[in-house]
């Protein structure tokens, strides 16, 4: 089943401008362990009602014609948290993976991945991301990019390394020639980027493209989050002026 994009009208009504959504939202996912926490569950209960925000949020997406959702799953700094916890999150995220790919497939939406796919990302879990970016490459409704084993700052250093190893000439080196470096060159910079849970920061999350982002940090942690509050964060969006550095 194919979720409708709303008409003009509906975005009206919601209080959104048609010819001012954002094109891409990036969303950090922050208070998973939490929510469980203070409703006296096991963290690792806060990650799986955590997914059901996300995909409500992905639908919200598709509703209001946001053309790309990219979102932090698994950090490079990740690794630091336990390792029950850590083997939950590879294995919660292969099962989302397997879970929801046909479902994303049907409603016509890309996945994509982006992050280091080194020696401690099980094969596995590397031969599922695989098969939903081929299953799903030639869709354009959404393009849904799953932060995984990422980090803003890795991902700045590898796209040096690709550089320098390309043999590029340092006076042919500009932002944009920088840019097809980076793990998804397509991607655009995300025009906002919504955190959740109360927390004030990036904590490495695309740290070259939020360069000139709107941040919107919620005091609501991530498996509260709605179609609502999406909603609510690109109103909020439409009522900033953004400038670039200019006047």
């Amino acid at each position: 089943m194919i979720t409708p994009r709303f008409t003009r009208a509906a975005l009206e009504e919601l209080g959104i401008d048609p010819d001012a959504v954002p094109r891409h939202v990036a969303l950090v996912m922050d208070g998973n362990g939490r929510w469980a926490q203070q409703r006296g569950l096991k963290r690792t209960e806060g990650h799986l009602r955590g997914e059901d925000a996300l995909f409500e949020c992905v639908e919200a997406a598709l509703e209001l014609g946001v053309e790309w959702i990219t979102v932090y799953a698994f950090s490079t700094e990740n690794w630091k948290r336990p390792k029950a916890e850590v083997k939950f999150l590879i294995n919660f995220n292969r099962e989302t993976i397997r879970r929801r790919r046909d479902e994303l497939h049907a409603r016509g939406v890309r996945i994509r991945f982006i992050g280091r796919r080194n020696w401690r990302v099980p094969k596995s879990l590397l031969r599922d991301m695989e098969a939903a970016t081929e299953l799903t490459e030639r869709n354009r409704r959404l393009t849904f990019t799953i932060a995984f084993n990422y980090g803003g700052r890795a991902e700045i250093i590898d796209a040096v390394r690709v550089a320098l190893a390309d043999g590029i000439e340092p006076d042919r080196l500009d932002e944009r020639s920088f840019g097809r470096y980076l793990y998804d060159p397509e991607m655009p910079d995300p025009d906002l980027v919504v955190r959740t849970s109360g927390e004030n920061r990036l904590s490495n999350f695309l740290l070259w493209q939020a360069a000139y982002s709107e941040f919107l940090f919620l005091d609501i942690l991530w498996p509260d989050f709605t179609r609502q509050t999406l909603y609510e964060a690109v109103r909020e969006f439409q009522r900033r002026s953004r400038r670039f550095g200019g006047i």
